[in-house]
């Protein structure tokens, strides 16, 4: 099929494209590179640089469908710059809508993620039909979307599929974690584990059994293979929505003691307070995934960390060399 993938130099969008390619698709990168980067385009891969608001100068007729990636998705920078929030993902996300409409793209997969769930009420896997209530714009947005979608779905018959995202992590040859500045646990231990300087942990007093806030960690290959799935599964006339998670979670110390054992390195971490708004416990139950798309995760998370550190290495030693 010939596809568009909104936000495809970025971390998810790039093994995406990666994984697209290699089932023989014909794919187009649409990406500003405000946050992505373009060598992680994967070769094959037509690159377009433009911001998602101008997707209807690089859509055609003959596109099958759409992979959005493209996003603003950092928690915090969305409580304190709400208006680039807002105007990306949501009104990015509309114009997108619109330009697939007047070129007759009937089919999307779109990046959600679980911050549409807030601060669950206890620590049960949530659940597709669990309440979304989210507490920060950037879970709102994405939640604005889902609705939007589901009113596009119903009046114009597009075919959509949410894929809510819980920690997605690891590595994919190649293609790794590239943020500015870096708020994910898993690349900031193993910086640390790399450069000897102390990681920082977000809370020690969580009513979980070490103190520590306890997360659903996804490889990233396992989350891009649902996106195929994913395109499989968008129906003309409906909106599908998919939890992406392992069913089970891990505490920080335990990824602590993972990166210690992977890496064969000493791991400094700092114990800090709680981040607002940091629920204890979220973990996604992958049950509808499962039987709605045919997907299961194939990887943990010592194989997770692994892909990571070899990534993390590798870049470190195209620095050196740089």
């Amino acid at each position: 099929m010939k596809l568009l993938v909104t936000g495809g130099a970025g971390y998810v969008g790039s093994v995406v494209t990666a994984l697209l390619l290699e089932a023989g698709h014909d794919v187009t990168v649409l990406d500003d590179l405000s946050t992505g980067h373009r060598d992680a385009v994967p070769a094959g891969a037509r690159t377009v640089v433009a911001d998602v608001h101008d997707a209807a100068d690089v859509l055609t007729p003959d596109t099958a469908a759409v992979l959005h990636f493209a996003a603003k998705s950092l928690v915090g920078e969305s409580t304190t710059a709400p208006a680039e929030y807002w105007r990306t993902n949501v009104a990015g996300t509309l114009a997108l809508l619109e330009a697939m409409d007047r070129h007759g793209v009937d089919r999307l997969v779109f990046s959600s993620t679980a911050a549409v769930y807030g601060e669950p009420a206890s620590a049960a896997p949530l659940r597709e039909d669990d309440p979304p209530v989210p507490t920060n714009p950037y879970g709102a947005g994405k939640l604005a979307v889902d609705r939007m979608l589901e009113s596009w779905a119903h009046a114009y018959g597009l075919g959509a599929v949410s894929l809510r995202y819980f920690n997605v992590a690891g590595a994919h040859r190649g293609l790794g974690e590239r943020h500015d500045p870096e708020t994910h646990l898993l690349p900031n231990l193993l910086r640390a584990a790399l450069e000897g300087t102390p990681a920082r942990v977000h809370g020690t007093d969580h009513p979980t059994p070490d103190g520590t806030a306890v997360r659903d960690y996804l490889h990233v290959a396992d989350l891009a293979r649902a996106h195929l799935l994913a395109l499989e599964a968008a129906v003309p006339g409906t909106h599908r929505v998919f939890n992406l998670g392992t069913g089970g979670g891990h505490s920080v110390r335990e990824v602590v003691d993972t990166v210690r054992a992977v890496t064969g390195r000493p791991v400094a971490v700092h114990d800090g307070p709680r981040r607002p708004g940091d629920p204890s416990v979220l973990v996604a139950s992958n049950e509808r995934a499962r039987t709605g798309l045919g997907w299961e995760p194939a990887r943990g998370l010592a194989e997770t960390v692994a892909d990571a550190w070899e990534f993390t290495r590798a870049r470190a030693a195209a620095r050196e060399t740089a």
